[in-house]
């Protein structure tokens, strides 16, 4: 089997070392393995980088079971798209049944054999290897269809050198939506996706020169560069961006400043010098962003 890929990263979760033994040596010939004794250990292991790229889970842990931990993980957007196969003696119907949908992809009885597991560990990292490729060859959010992260990184990298070369402005916005955990928590991921494709399209609208670019940055998060745009355009997009995120009325129960989903926004500009960086607008953005947030949210703050 011609499978070794060592920048592939499987988490197995298990309560039983025997278990994760017994996976990790059938696995790491050909992956990189790490490992959660619980539920906790796993939601902990996946806010760090980089994130697997597969998960192997048990459902039957003690405090969290793996249902509620599957369906932890779909409802977080940074973690989402992970697939999640059950490796678990659980076989009836109804307990599969369940476990798709809480957001499985493929589901194994134990005792497990070996060449079962292998072949449908590599089946399902392929497929998420093409979805992954197709996505960023398209530049596209897979989610929300507008510009993805590597696009707008891309669209950063060549609008800071012409403003470098022409000493124009150029403005970023990063935006955050507000409390978007608890919303998924409250109405579930798919309602969720839904959120976020109604944020896109508002944001999408209310860019109106084709010079600008509004992209999915991460997550809840989504981003505008704006080039030769100083802070008062970008402070009177960033007030057109509230204003039409506001007129969706997407209902928040979980919210703590509004009875709708609402946005904070941190609005960055420099004039690029030699020895700046676009990684320093992109800092000042986030800064700004934080302080949005730390002021009490759906509310926006420049960067000095």
């Amino acid at each position: 089997m011609h499978m070794k890929e060592k920048r592939t990263k499987i988490l197995i979760v298990d309560d039983e070392k025997v278990n994760i033994d017994v996976l990790v040596g059938l696995l790491k010939p050909y992956y990189q393995t790490v490992s959660a004794k619980n539920g906790e250990q796993a939601i902990k292991r996946l806010t760090k980088k980089p994130l697997p790229d597969l998960i192997l889970l048990d459902i039957m842990m003690p405090g969290m079971n793996g249902y509620e931990v599957c369906r932890k993980i779909k409802s977080d957007p940074s973690c989402r798209d992970i697939p999640v196969i059950f490796i678990t003696v659980k076989d009836d119907e109804q307990d599969e049944a369940k476990g798709f949908d809480a957001g499985a992809a493929d589901y194994i009885t134990k005792p497990f054999r070996p060449l079962i597991v292998l072949a449908r560990v590599r089946a399902h990292i392929e497929i998420k290897k093409r979805g992954d490729m197709l996505e960023e060859l398209a530049g596209l959010d897979g989610l929300t269809g507008i510009p993805n992260r590597r696009q707008f990184d891309q669209f950063l990298d060549v609008e800071w050198k012409r403003s470098l070369r022409y000493r124009h402005r150029i403005s970023l916005i990063l935006t955050d939506v507000d409390f978007f955990k608890l919303y998924n928590d409250h109405y579930g991921h798919a309602q969720g996706d839904e959120c976020l494709r109604k944020v896109a399209r508002a944001f999408s609208h209310s860019i109106t020169r084709s010079a600008d670019i509004a992209a999915r940055y991460g997550g809840e998060e989504f981003a505008c560069i704006l080039p030769e745009t100083g802070n008062e355009g970008a402070l009177a997009l960033a007030n057109r961006l509230m204003e039409n995120i506001r007129a969706l009325r997407i209902s928040h129960a979980q919210s703590r400043v509004a009875d709708h989903v609402t946005i904070s926004i941190g609005i960055a500009t420099l004039v690029p010098t030699l020895k700046d960086r676009a990684q320093e607008l992109l800092e000042m953005a986030d800064k700004a962003l934080y302080q949005a947030k730390q002021k009490g949210r759906n509310q926006i703050v420049s960067h000095p």
